[in-house]
């Protein structure tokens, strides 16, 4: 994956900010554009999205993005029913996602593993076994992984990865792998730091900080 682009992550953001004025969605659109900025600033050229049900501004946001760094989006869906809903409700923006029917796990273990950007839907019930093994297998060092709606996914095992958990939204489980990086049985290494939202009263803003544990503290 290329160095960071502020300026691809800025344009996307803004990007994604326009399409959302046509969306109502339960998601929330700080979410979708955080993930937008986030793909776009890496230069995400393969995001694959894993979706539980039907298609939410998380798709929206890819579909910014690969417009912003050049990219491709797939979409993985657990039926035909999720299929036909997810095309009415992107509208015209279908057309700019390769939509694939069937099980997420086998196919991003498997189809996708040179994917540079995946996004993973915690309301999907084997969302952690997914997670593990995709990332046991990722090919390319410098992929990003991320798992959405984190809050609602119930109970969640860092897999032995460096995993950051944001209060974004539903929540996202944010990482990023490299050559070190190695999954080991269920051993959890969860980022030793916490974040924190602080809300602009003036604004109306969201701030997101990091605040990093001292050594030895959780």
């Amino acid at each position: 994956m290329a160095s960071w682009s502020a300026e691809n992550a800025i344009k996307a953001y803004l990007r994604t900010l326009k399409m959302g004025k046509r969306e109502e969605e339960d998601q929330g659109l700080d979410v979708a554009e955080f993930i937008s900025a986030m793909a776009a600033g890496n230069n995400a050229r393969l995001m694959v999205v894993a979706c539980a049900g039907a298609v939410d501004s998380t798709t929206l946001a890819l579909v910014a993005a690969a417009h912003q760094a050049g990219g491709r989006v797939i979409c993985i869906l657990p039926g035909l029913d999720q299929l036909r809903l997810s095309k009415q409700a992107l509208g015209h923006d279908a057309s700019r996602v390769e939509f694939v029917v069937g099980e997420a796990q086998y196919l991003l273990s498997t189809d996708y593993l040179e994917a540079d950007f995946v996004l993973i839907d915690c309301h999907l019930g084997n969302h952690e076994d997914i997670f593990r093994a995709m990332l046991a297998g990722r090919k390319r060092n410098g992929s990003i992984v991320v798992g959405y709606n984190a809050f609602s996914g119930g109970s969640w095992q860092c897999s032995g990865m460096r995993v950051q958990l944001l209060p974004i939204g539903g929540g996202l489980l944010v990482s990023r792998i490299s050559a070190s990086d190695k999954v080991k049985n269920g051993n959890s290494e969860c980022g030793k730091s916490n974040w924190v939202v602080k809300l602009d009263k003036c604004t109306g803003e969201e701030h997101v900080f990091r605040v990093r544990s001292p050594h030895g503290n959780s």
